[in-house]
């Protein structure tokens, strides 16, 4: 498994605690545990119903067949992970993909969306996908602001799109362009080159250490 740990300073990368990596179905239970708190007690996700260990597997082994799933960890303990996954079934939007993203509670202000949103659009972007595509359900001001930080333009409001905790919510779809021309097929993120992999790992990682 490939894994990088590394934080900035002085412009060079040296060794942390905090470091991305490669989610598996090993870490299945972790990041359902991070997940949970999301859909029992607010509406980032529409989700009713927490699902099992072996759903959220289910659901890890669907999109690592093609799509990066990471996970970030200080020390031994994960304390959040983000995915690109399909956005549409049909062939023709086979260059475009949707990033989720989930901190685990109390670890939130140390840049970890903005390090896992790097890593996702620079392997995206490697993979040879076109258009990523983020749906944040409102209210999600933490969401919003982070998509418009990394120039996602809003494309779409759904009015009323979803119904959580006895009340509509509105839906906000943003959308961000990462390759242009002709396309050619995306390959799998397996199949990223292992060194573009690790640079994107630190990165990331030096991100969650910038003041």
């Amino acid at each position: 498994m490939r894994t990088v740990k590394a934080y900035c300073k002085m412009g060079k990368f040296a060794m942390a605690s905090v470091h991305f990596a490669a989610a598996t179905e090993a870490d299945a239970a972790a990041l359902r545990d991070i997940y949970a708190p999301y859909v029992t007690g607010t509406t980032v996700t529409f989700e009713y119903e927490t699902p099992s260990v072996e759903e959220f597997a289910s659901r890890i082994r669907g999109v690592t067949a093609f799509y990066p799933y990471l996970k970030c960890l200080d020390g031994d303990e994960i304390i959040g992970y983000g995915y690109a996954h399909r956005h549409m079934q049909r062939h023709a939007y086979g260059w475009n993909a949707e990033l989720s993203v989930y901190i685990r509670q109390g670890q939130t202000g140390k840049r970890l969306g903005m390090a896992f949103f790097h890593a996702l659009i620079e392997a995206s972007r490697l993979q040879g996908l076109h258009t990523l595509i983020g749906c944040v359900g409102l209210p999600n001001e933490a969401s919003e602001r982070l998509h418009k930080r990394f120039d996602f333009a809003q494309v779409g409001y759904l009015d009323k799109a979803g119904y959580k905790f006895g009340e509509w919510h509105d839906v906000v779809w943003y959308a961000k362009r990462v390759n242009d021309g002709e396309p050619s097929e995306p390959v799998a993120f397996a199949d990223v080159p292992a060194a573009e992999v690790e640079r994107i790992f630190a990165e990331a990682a030096a991100m969650t250490s910038q003041k």
